[in-house]
């Protein structure tokens, strides 16, 4: 710690932070060591998933990798910064919500409300605050620039106060909370508990055409992908180890002169924009939300995902969410009375006995087979015959 310390001590730009870095030598990529990886997760998603899987099983698929672009997020904040974000619902539901406004909108005839808020009739023109979303240039930047900015706020307000570790989660979840109820208060122009459902219209493309929802999927994928290599270049990066250092040795960092609390606002700002990516990526794959998707328990289920997975490492949280939500599915298929007992059995086995997660399996099996190598009784060399003789010699 104290040799990486040093290494971002020597650095002029990660010394301060201050409120306009240039990100661009700020976040420089460490060593490309990852491109078979990335190739790899590229022709399974693109070339070998949509063959050898039904479109239904796709776009199961596809839903599951937007809850990994949330989780890659989550694996920056808490594994890498050690903010455990209980409330990232809130994010991903201002992004699901953002694009599912644009959608709602898309399909509705120019002039008329969106079906939703005929039938309930509780206004009688379109609210201010849904207008500006008929635009796809300003819906698309929201998903990302909203919850970002909101995060990035409340992360200010928040770590300036040193708020960290049990207050933070408690407070992040309460959040998540009450913006589920806030929507589901909000009837007449949120859809309530039903949502903003019948969303069969990406940006012009028929959704209720096969060919069109794969297109979606491919689209998924693309952003999985991009949101890996932006979380591998911030993890490799000056920023990355500052981060670290903050998580391990938060007073000897703002002792040293650097500001901990910018540097944890910057990596739950960066996490909430990826939440807020996934909610999109969620509403376009599903053609729906509510606020039971963005509550208390989805949050608690991306941080299980990203547990079972490995939060310290780069690919952990993404197996770990298509993982888990993947094994929820067969389980219930397989076993719809039980499943929930063998999902909290499997979650209670991974904590238990691989506390870093699923990819820590590998460094867990070389270290039981060195255990089990130095319990071996040291070889005695066998002595020829000649030896003998010359010992009884």
């Amino acid at each position: 710690m104290n040799a990486t310390l040093e290494k971002i001590k020597t650095h002029p730009l990660l010394g301060k932070l201050q409120a306009n870095p240039y990100l661009g030598r700020l976040f420089r990529p460490g060593p490309i060591r990852t491109f078979s990886g990335f190739l790899a997760g590229g022709v399974l998603l693109f070339l070998v998933a949509p063959v050898v899987l039904s479109q239904f099983r796709l776009e199961l698929l596809g839903k599951y990798l937007a809850f990994a672009i949330v989780a890659s997020g989550i694996g920056l904040a808490w594994g890498r910064g050690g903010l455990l974000t209980l409330g990232q619902g809130v994010f991903f539901g201002i992004g699901a919500y953002a694009m599912a406004m644009h959608l709602k909108l898309s399909q509705t005839p120019e002039g008329q409300l969106p079906d939703f808020m005929q039938l309930y009739g509780e206004v009688e023109k379109l609210p201010g605050y849904w207008v500006p979303f008929q635009y796809a240039w300003f819906a698309i930047p929201a998903i990302v620039i909203f919850p970002a900015l909101i995060a990035y706020l409340l992360g200010a307000m928040i770590f300036r106060r040193g708020v960290r570790g049990a207050y933070f989660a408690i407070l992040s979840q309460a959040l998540a909370a009450a913006l589920a109820i806030f929507i589901v208060g909000q009837q007449g122009t949120t859809g309530g508990t039903n949502g903003l459902t019948n969303l069969n219209n990406f940006f012009g493309y028929d959704l209720d055409d096969p060919v069109n929802r794969k297109m979606v999927y491919f689209i998924i994928a693309g952003i999985l992908l991009g949101v890996i290599a932006i979380t591998r270049q911030l993890m490799f990066s000056r920023y990355g180890e500052l981060l670290v250092a903050t998580r391990d040795a938060y007073q000897r960092v703002r002792f040293l002169g650097y500001n901990p609390a910018r540097v944890l606002t910057v990596a739950f700002a960066v996490s909430a924009a990826m939440a807020g990516l996934g909610g999109a990526a969620f509403v376009s794959i599903v053609g729906a939300i509510n606020p039971a998707s963005i509550d208390v328990v989805p949050s608690i289920a991306f941080i299980i995902g990203v547990a079972v997975g490995g939060r310290s490492t780069l690919l952990g949280p993404v197996l770990g969410a298509v993982g888990v939500a993947w094994f929820g599915t067969a389980a219930s298929e397989a076993y719809p009375d039980s499943w929930q007992y063998i999902q909290g059995g499997m979650f209670i086995l991974v904590v238990a006995f691989l506390p870093g997660g699923l990819a820590t399996l590998p460094a867990a099996f070389r270290a039981i087979k060195g255990k089990w190598d130095d319990r071996k009784p040291p070889e005695i060399p066998s002595m020829g015959s000649g030896a003998i003789q010359e010992a009884s010699a």
